[in-house]
Order: C-alpha cells, then sequence, then structure tokens
C-alpha cells in the first residue's frame, strides 16, 4: 500500500533528522521525505499533526513465553501488544521451552510470529546446548537458521574454560554474545537488593558482587577473545563504571537497561509488592542515578523492556517465592518519555535508544526512516496521556509496578514493513 504520513514532527536519530517533515511509503520501504517520488499517489493518508513519526521501536529483551509457558503469553498476543506500543521488533532471548538450541525452534518461532503478522520476532540462539553450560551449541547452525546472536539467558556457565570457548566459537562466525552479568551462587537465594530494605523485610539479599563478578569475568573473556559482546540489563552504579571502562580500552561492548531500573529503586518494593520483585533486583537510588547517567551518555546504548509477562497467580506467593520478572511492553515508551520530562535526556536521544541504538547493537537495518529504509514506523501523540490500569494494558500479562501511573505519549499508528498493524480507533 501507498502511504502518506503528512504533518507530523518526524525524529529519525539515525539521519539527525528533527522537525516537521511528510513521510511517503510504497512497497513497503521510504520512498520519500517532504516531496513524493514522480506519480506518487497515496492509497492512505494519515494526518500527524501534532503528532511524533519516528521509526518503530525496537526491544532487546521480550519474553514471549512460546513455545513452553502459553498459559502466561503466547506470540500472537505479545506482538499485538507490541504493536499497540509502536515495537516493531522483539529480541527473543534462547530460554524457551524447548531452549533455541536448534534450527527447528528458531522456525517454528519465526512461522508463529509471521502468522501473527504484527511484529518482527528475532532470536537469539543458545550459546550452550540446553542452556545447561556444559557443551556448546551449534552456533553456525543457529546463525543460518537466522538467529541475530547467542546467549544463556540468565542460566550461568560454570566453566570459565567453557564459556571462553564458546566466545572463541561465537566469534569465528561474527555472532555478537549477550551475557547478562548474575553470579548464580553469590545471588542463590536471593530476591532482592542485599540492602537496608531487604534487611528490614527480612528478605534474603543479592549484592552487588553477584552482578560485577560475573562482570569482571565476562569482560575479561571478551577481552582475551576479541568477541563482540553484549551485556544486559546492568543495574549497579559499579557495573556501569566497568562497562564505561572496558568501552575507553576499545572492547567491543555495549550494553542495556531494562525501563523499569531507570524509575525504581528498592524502596519501591515497598511491603513485599511482588510486582517489584525483578532480576536483576531494583537496587538503591544512588545506583537508579549512576544508571541514567550512562543512559545520557550512552555507555548505556538501549532501553529494553525485559519483558516477562506473568498469570496473576505467579505474583501471589510471599515475595520470595514469586516469579521475578514484570510486564513491560506497555511501559516501554510512556518510561523513555518520562526520561525526558525529568531531565534525563532530550527526546531525540530518548527516542535513540529504543531504535537506532538497539538496532547497532544487532547490526540489522532498522532504527531509522532513511530513503529506502524498510518502512517500520511509530507515530504517538507526545501530549496525550493515559492511566495504566488491567483494562488498558495489551498484554496478557497484568503484573507490572505501574498500574496507576499516568504515563504521557500513546501511539495512533504503527506501520511494519509500510503494512498498518495498528491504528487507534478514532486516529
Amino acid at each position: 500500500m501507498r502511504i502518506a504520513i503528512r504533518g507530523g514532527r518526524l525524529i529519525d536519530p539515525a539521519h539527525g533528522r528533527d522537525g516537521r517533515h511528510d513521510l511517503y511509503i510504497a512497497e513497503g520501504r521510504v520512498v520519500g521525505i517532504d516531496a513524493p517520488p514522480g506519480g506518487f499517489v497515496p492509497e492512505r493518508s494519515i494526518d500527524a499533526s501534532g503528532r511524533i513519526v519516528c521509526p518503530g521501536f525496537i526491544d532487546l529483551c521480550a519474553r514471549l513465553r512460546e513455545p513452553g509457558a502459553e498459559h502466561k503469553a503466547t506470540i500472537a498476543c505479545e506482538t499485538h501488544a507490541a504493536a499497540r506500543n509502536g515495537i516493531t521488533t522483539l529480541v527473543v532471548p534462547a530460554d524457551t521451552d524447548p531452549v533455541i538450541d536448534e534450527t527447528a525452534v528458531v522456525e517454528l518461532i519465526r512461522r508463529r510470529a509471521e502468522a501473527a503478522g504484527f511484529a518482527h520476532v528475532l532470536t537469539l540462539g543458545a550459546l550452550t546446548r540446553g542452556l545447561k553450560g556444559e557443551h556448546l551449541a551449534e552456533m553456525a547452525a543457529l546463525k543460518e537458521a537466522g538467529c541475530v546472536g547467542v546467549g544463556n539467558a540468565l542460566a550461568p556457565v560454570a566453566s570459565t574454560l567453557v564459556l571462553r570457548r564458546a566466545l572463541e566459537y561465537a566469534a569465528s562466525h561474527g555472532l555478537t554474545v549477550f551475557l547478562t552479568p548474575l553470579d548464580p551462587w553469590l545471588g542463590a537465594t536471593g530476591c532482592a537488593h542485599d540492602g537496608q530494605i531487604a534487611a528490614r523485610l527480612g528478605l534474603a539479599g543479592i549484592p552487588v558482587a553477584a552482578e560485577t563478578a560475573a562482570l569482571g569475568r565476562d569482560l575479561a573473556l571478551i577481552e582475551e577473545t576479541g568477541v563482540r559482546a553484549h551485556i544486559g540489563r546492568l543495574s549497579s552504579a559499579r557495573a556501569c563504571a566497568m562497562v564505561a571502562r572496558a568501552q575507553a580500552e576499545g572492547l567491543p561492548v555495549t550494553a542495556d537497561v531494562s525501563a523499569h531500573h531507570l524509575h525504581l529503586c528498592e524502596q519501591d518494593i515497598g511491603r513485599f509488592d511482588a510486582n517489584a520483585h525483578v532480576l536483576p533486583p531494583l537496587r538503591t537510588l544512588r545506583d537508579r542515578e549512576a544508571l541514567r547517567a550512562a543512559v545520557a551518555s550512552g555507555t548505556l546504548l538501549a532501553v529494553c523492556s525485559d519483558h516477562q509477562p506473568h498469570e496473576a497467580d505467579a505474583k501471589l506467593d510471599p515475595f520470595g517465592l514469586t516469579e521475578p520478572g514484570i510486564s513491560g511492553l506497555d511501559t516501554l515508551l510512556g518510561l523513555t518519555l518520562k526520561l525526558v520530562d525529568e531531565g534525563v535526556l532530550p527526546l531525540a536521544e530518548a527516542i535513540a535508544r529504543i531504535t537506532r541504538g538497539p538496532a547497532g547493537v544487532l547490526g540489522i537495518d532498522a532504527g531509522q526512516l532513511g530513503i529506502g529504509a524498510v518502512a517500520d514506523v511509530c507515530v504517538f501523540d507526545p501530549e496525550r496521556h493515559r492511566a495504566l490500569t488491567a483494562r488498558t494494558l495489551a498484554s496478557r500479562g497484568h503484573n507490572t509496578p505501574f498500574l496507576g501511573w499516568e504515563l504521557r505519549g500513546e501511539v495512533t499508528h504503527t506501520l511494519l514493513a509500510g503494512r498498518v498493524v495498528y491504528a487507534h480507533e478514532g486516529a
């Protein structure tokens, strides 16, 4: 379909564009900015006056629960929720059931995402077979099947020798390794940051050292092997400093943070609010401010949702026995814009953290709207506010500590490869 999006404020950080521009789309790609190509007659026109037009958002970590946990959510329902929130690309970690260590699982996810048709779903292959940390997965075959990287999710690789060999193998095939630094022994029984709040509530703590010890090993092996690596979901000031130093020394390392870690801290556990039970845990206010500073400086190149939808029962046990994770698709845009409102980032840079930044991490041609680019587009009203309630959440998972918050920004249109996959009623 030939589509004209007119009158909006086009923000495309990849090309330094921020101003009023019309966008013209045909055959799934951007074919004109400001002026259409010769003979272009739109079949549909979208009035974006008063709205922002930008690349579709790219989420570096979203568990869609399929295959293996369809009682929590499915690819179809969660990609539909993504489209309603302007997210056009989602990256799925390898800890599905079965694990993404065989090409058949990659193909299954790809087919189900294509059948749903709401978003691009990219997969991370397993670093080790079954995520058991013992034998290397068939990374070359996983790359050939379409995996954009490899990782072991939250499963530990106990042997440093096995991890080194895995990184060497990944490097030899040009694969990015996605690592989440969390020492499983230092934090084995913990469920909250090891600090005053956990002590007062009688909760087992996870010290910052659980993150920094694992990160130190990872960085040493990255330097040794030369593998391109991405560090996911940092939570502490110390870890940010370690990554910044590694980047300054020229290591091929990028990193991200979840949106909720930029707005919450250990105090938000309150009186055992299980919706604030996450891994890595919410840490101190000082850590939160350091994460914000690292996002502003570009040390943390991307903000992700770390989407983990759960059924209601998963959050009903005592805090330490509940399943960790927040349903984050519905809040990614609003929490990113809140960083703008609080002076952490200018608007164009905030949008870069959920478009150009993650696209660069993945090494994909997305997150930009230059001529010829795939037309993954989000149109949103920056002045419209919405209250988060169970009724307004698009995801099947309602496990979020942000219920009752009012967030700025409402998506009116989402286009996937030039096809409108979501349009707000009355838009």
